[in-house]
């Protein structure tokens, strides 16, 4: 019980709200089928009893009670609708709507319906005008607020997704300040590996010259060695922290260096790097949008490799124009690489994500002489990346147009079914007019005297179910008379035919013309 505080408040609501149900659907039981009415106390019994396990059902089968109230409805009137269950069939069908999760149990509820009202006017041999009276029932009592059920179904959800998602952004919004650290801590790793690394190994270049000069004592070349020893082992450390920096997998950092090509390229060369530049034009102009940093990482990287694995060998570094973009080429000649100085394998897959994001393409790998070229192609204006709509606005905005499909389904198939029922019945009202149509030929040749034999072969195959409002006495003595359309739309005059002892004994246009 102390788990879930709520629960048992909740149990409670539900006992009282379907209690509170049960006693305002009774209620017109009670008042139609008061014994002193000529009703029956046990059908009051039956009825109470039987609302009162639909409303304890509705719950947890909710088509259960609108079936069972309808097969009740219909024992009283094939039309369906009744004084005593017609609240109780508006009822259900709501909580039917609001409480089913498909809709598909419901519409073959509805068709089953249908199907049982024309059968029972089959059978009983009733008009057929009863089984159109049963289908507006059916409508108007039952999916109408069936649908205005699932509306409410689909704005309540709307309403909770609404709070949910606010309740998540909330809890989100205490992460944020994580995320943006981690964002930071790869930022620092890329410009780490980008600057540093690069700085250090021109750092053990110059040292390994120095330890290999002539002109220097011996103690001056074993201060150069540990100098080229100490800039490999601080490459070392700075590849561990940036592997460890950069488990987040966080995308390459997009800053600009602060330098040009032709920056980077001198520093380089006053370093004792043999580097050559070529760009067209000259200088270079700056490139908008990443293009620019992505230009200045790939021959940064370019240099880097060249001075860490073949350090001596000419460097060449060429910028060209093409169509739409610009073509950089950095490539070196064989060299001899120094064992101390480590490689990590992170740097031309972190390039290859910065040329990726800058929307070109990279290539590298070993030239024909031996030394090895790195190349790549960047747009001039890369297409901006379209902007994706948080996860939470899709949800609200999904949830914004089930609420508006229920509110369209809620208007217009009401109006549809209506529609449609009001052609079915014109449609049908038209046939049977039809169906007691007499031709203004056929009555002429029906003489008085013939049997009803020889009448019945000049007779349409069925006659109106009664006379016109306003028409004259039958004669007297007549067993039988029966009325039939003039005409196929107006309902006066009409033909008369009366029978006595089998045979025609009157035909008349009534009323008289």
């Amino acid at each position: 019980m102390s788990e879930h505080p709520h629960r048992p408040t909740a149990t409670r609501a539900h006992v009282a709200t379907d209690t509170a149900l049960w006693l305002l659907l009774s209620l017109p039981v009670l008042l139609r089928s008061d014994p002193n009415d000529g009703g029956s106390w046990l059908l009051v019994a039956l009825g109470v009893a039987v609302l009162g396990g639909c409303v304890a059902v509705s719950r947890r089968w909710p088509l259960a009670p609108l079936a069972t109230v309808v097969a009740a409805s219909l024992t009283v009137t094939p039309e369906l609708f009744t004084p005593s269950y017609s609240l109780a069939l508006v009822v259900f069908g709501h909580l039917a709507g609001r409480r089913q999760e498909r809709t598909r149990g419901a519409l073959w509820l509805f068709a089953a319906i249908a199907a049982t009202g024309l059968l029972l006017t089959t059978v009983t041999h009733t008009p057929l005008t009863q089984w159109f009276t049963l289908l507006l029932a059916l409508a108007l009592a039952v999916v109408a607020p069936w649908l205005i059920g699932r509306y409410a179904r689909q704005y309540d959800r709307l309403v909770r997704s609404g709070w949910e998602l606010a309740d998540r952004m909330e809890r989100e919004q205490a992460a944020v300040a994580d995320r943006e650290r981690l964002r930071e801590r790869s930022r620092i790793a890329g410009d780490m590996h980008d600057s540093l690394g690069h700085d250090l190994a021109l750092i053990a270049v110059r040292a390994g010259a120095l330890e290999l000069d002539p002109a220097l004592g011996p103690e001056q070349r074993r201060a150069a060695g540990e100098l080229r020893r100490a800039a490999a082992d601080a490459t070392t450390r700075l590849r561990d922290v940036v592997g460890v920096l950069r488990e987040d997998g966080a995308g390459a950092p997009t800053t600009p260096p602060g330098e040009t090509v032709e920056e980077l390229v001198a520093r380089a060369r006053a370093s004792g790097l043999p580097v050559g530049l070529t760009t067209t034009p000259s200088p270079m102009p700056p490139l908008p949008g990443m293009t620019g940093p992505a230009l200045h990482r790939i021959v940064q990287e370019g240099l880097t490799n060249a001075a860490k694995h073949a350090p001596g060998a000419a460097v060449s570094v060429t910028v060209a124009p093409e169509a739409k973009g610009v073509r950089i080429r950095v490539a070196n000649g064989p060299g001899a690489a120094d064992p101390s100085l480590p490689s990590g394998g992170t740097g031309l897959v972190a390039l290859d994500e910065r040329v990726r994001l800058a929307g070109g393409t990279l290539a590298h790998g070993p030239t024909t002489d031996g030394g090895f070229a790195l190349e790549a192609v960047l747009p001039r204006n890369p297409p901006p990346s379209p902007p994706t709509a948080p996860t939470s606005a899709r949800e609200l905005d999904r949830a914004r147009r089930e609420v508006r499909k229920g509110l369209v389904r809620a208007i217009w198939v009401p109006l549809v079914l209506l529609t449609a029922l009001g052609l079915l019945m014109t449609g049908v009202a038209l046939w049977t007019q039809h169906q007691s149509h007499l031709e203004p030929d056929g009555y002429a040749r029906l003489r008085i005297g013939q049997s009803y034999a020889q009448v019945a072969e000049h007779l349409p195959a069925r006659p109106l179910d009664g006379p016109p409002h306003g028409a004259p006495a039958e004669p007297a003595g007549t067993d039988e008379c029966r009325y039939y359309r003039t005409t196929l739309l107006a309902a006066i005059p009409v033909y008369r035919l009366c029978f006595t002892s089998g045979h025609l004994t009157d035909k008349t246009e009534v009323p008289r013309t």
